[in-house]
């Protein structure tokens, strides 16, 4: 059979499979991400039925997947509201490192993988998966919470981090040393700084060049300068990914809600290719032997994410409910240590299936983390005050006064929530992620 004709046959099998497995998880609740990741494992090397012709295409595809998930992520922002919620946030975001960078430093140490593979595996075991998460919010109608902007406050600081990170990971890889990480670093920093200057003093002027009143002109300007700037941002080690999320924060105003509605759908598909991409890049005969690593790695680091995102919801005046959602929330890894063990897996093999092993375990824990933290939490916290005579009907999270860490309106008695300064640890701009909507009342 021809080989275009595979390729048909294949993404069209493939496509028309995703489809019918995202109406299944909905019909009962769930996040299709885990079953896109299983479709990859039984079709790719070592699966049930490998596929043949349209592994590069899908490869590809799973590269624009990343780009338009941190496109998209930045649409949300401008650059003033992220100078913002750095500004509140980098409290947050030092509690994040150390919290959950350690734990795969340490058991690298442990395993005798030595620096670099410390580097490499705490990188691993400290970003969220902002594809992921992203995906799960949307599913679970959580994109209003009160606590959302928290959560995207730190995965806004941890995919910035990657722009210092992975410049000087892939310098400690190629054996440049001190001088080279340095030089790597410095690059880094200009060119984050320089998209920044450009956001925050001539972003008017980037956002009306880009504008179009058509539809079809907007999409190939955006999708195509955001390729562009990926691919420059790659080839000086910044990451492709990073690129685009600066493209992302230099649109504003209409052009970035505009380049939002357009690019949904695009993303949606890619985003998908890139979960059925990172399973058919794992060879499921490789996991089994590093499981238990892998297991106690995950149970290690679903509790440190859950403690942060704790923290942060703590610090934004977030009643206890929507803390503990916060936590549950950031739980997932993805795309970010996937890019990081590719990285790290020509110095240390031994670090592709073990990262492999523990995504998978996250991406799989993560929407169950996200949906049940919060419930199992307040059923958990609930029993000591049953014994001591209290009522245990009564919501864990009224936010409608102290216990809640959130003032009430003097009018309503409602909570402050039209208004988000450095106390709120977010710009009130960043709340309407993904979708433009307003947050809703902390609820369950």
């Amino acid at each position: 059979m021809h080989d275009t004709t595979m390729l048909l046959i294949e993404l069209g099998a493939i496509l028309l499979g995703l489809g019918l497995i995202g109406r299944f998880a909905g019909r009962f609740g769930l996040s299709p991400v885990p079953l896109y990741l299983l479709v990859g494992l039984a079709f790719g090397s070592g699966g049930l039925l490998p596929l043949s012709a349209s592994g590069d295409f899908v490869a590809v595809g799973a590269d624009i997947g990343v780009i338009l998930l941190l496109l998209m992520l930045g649409l949300e922002y401008s650059a003033s509201e992220l100078v913002d919620s750095l500004r509140t946030q980098y409290p947050t975001g030092a509690v994040d490192f150390v919290l959950n960078a350690l734990p795969g430093a340490g058991a690298a140490l442990l395993l005798g993988w030595g620096p670099v593979g410390a580097v490499a595996l705490g990188g691993v075991t400290w970003i969220s998966s902002s594809g992921v998460i992203a995906k799960v919010l949307a599913d679970l109608g959580r994109l209003g919470n009160r606590e959302t902007p928290v959560v995207l406050g730190v995965l806004v600081i941890e995919d910035l981090s990657m722009a210092l990170y992975l410049p000087l990971l892939t310098a400690l890889l190629a054996g440049l040393g001190l001088a080279g990480a340095g030089i790597a670093l410095l690059i880094s920093l200009g060119t984050v700084a320089l998209v920044l200057y450009v956001a925050l003093r001539h972003g008017r002027l980037v956002s009306r060049a880009v504008s179009s009143d058509n539809p079809e002109m907007l999409l190939l300007v955006v999708l195509g300068l955001t390729l562009l700037v990926a691919g420059v941002a790659q080839e000086l080690q910044v990451s492709a990914a990073v690129g685009a999320f600066l493209v992302g924060i230099a649109l504003s105003g209409e052009v970035a809600e505009g380049a939002r509605k357009i690019l949904a759908p695009l993303r949606d598909l890619f985003a998908a290719v890139f979960f059925v991409f990172f399973g058919l890049s794992t060879d499921p005969n490789e996991i089994p032997p590093v499981l238990l690593t892998a297991l106690a790695l995950a149970a290690a680091t679903t509790l440190t994410k859950i403690a942060t995102g704790w923290y942060a919801a703590r610090r934004a005046a977030i009643g206890p409910r929507g803390r503990w959602r916060a936590g549950g929330t950031l739980v997932a890894r993805g795309e970010f240590s996937i890019v990081i063990a590719g990285l790290a897996s020509a110095a240390e093999p031994r670090i592709g299936p073990l990262a492999a092993a523990y995504v998978l375990i996250l991406v799989f824990v993560g929407p169950l983390a996200t949906r049940w933290t919060e419930p199992l939490a307040s059923w958990l916290l609930r029993r000591p005050r049953a014994v001591a005579g209290r009522p245990t009907d009564a919501p864990a999270d009224s936010a409608t006064g102290p216990e809640a860490g959130a003032p009430a309106s003097p009018a309503t008695g409602a909570p402050a929530d039209s208004a988000r300064g450095a106390e709120a640890g977010a710009p009130e701009g960043i709340a309407r992620w993904p979708s433009g909507r307003r947050r809703r009342d902390d609820r369950s």
